[in-house]
């Protein structure tokens, strides 16, 4: 009974400290603006991995409240260093819900798949969390803002859904680079936590 109790708080501690950790890179890219890279009219991010470490690690609710950490300074971006869409990023349908599903649908995808390999399980998670983002946040601009986008941007309806397609892309450089930082720190906390 004792030994149950002490693993018990060893979790939460483990838990605590990863939370911890995210939670600073997170709040060290948002706060310093190096989490987001200006690509106009945009600004393409970096911010998605910590969320998707989280959600691997932790599970959903931990890769949740990082990405919920994430979409907030979205928010702060789009008010403290504004571009021509950053209009767009005030709304925090787009600000945030994607950035909290990143570590939800990394999570659920990763455990599909790693009953038949870690690995793969790892990297399809990190891919889709990735691309969460990406689509998530460009989907809604579509759905939500497509002439808005087009007005702020002084182009036609059909440059700025090109440019949305040209932006979805990106999202596989963006994906790229997740699996190349992500994989090996999840692989490692993953060791650590057995």
């Amino acid at each position: 009974m004792t030994e149950r109790i002490s693993t018990r708080g060893k979790f939460k501690t483990r838990q605590m400290t990863i939370i911890g950790m995210l939670s600073a890179v997170t709040i060290i890219l948002g706060a310093t603006g190096l989490g987001f890279i200006p690509i106009p009219p945009f600004k393409t991010t970096i911010m998605h991995i910590p969320v998707i470490i989280g959600g691997i690690v932790e599970g959903p609710v931990i890769g949740a409240f990082i990405g919920l950490m994430f979409g907030i300074f979205s928010i702060m971006q789009a008010i403290n260093t504004p571009t021509p869409v950053s209009f767009i990023f005030l709304n925090p349908i787009i600000a945030i819900l994607p950035r909290i599903l990143i570590g939800v649908t990394s999570y659920y995808v990763y455990k599909l798949i790693c009953k038949k390999s870690q690995s793969f399980g790892v990297i399809a998670g990190t891919i889709v969390g990735s691309f969460t983002n990406t689509l998530g946040v460009l989907g809604l601009i579509y759905i939500l803002y497509i002439n808005a986008y087009a007005n702020a941007l002084h182009i036609s309806y059909k440059a700025a859904v090109n440019m949305l397609l040209a932006l979805v892309l990106n999202g596989f450089i963006s994906a790229g680079t997740a699996v190349i930082i992500c994989v090996p720190i999840i692989v490692a906390l993953k060791k650590l936590r057995k």
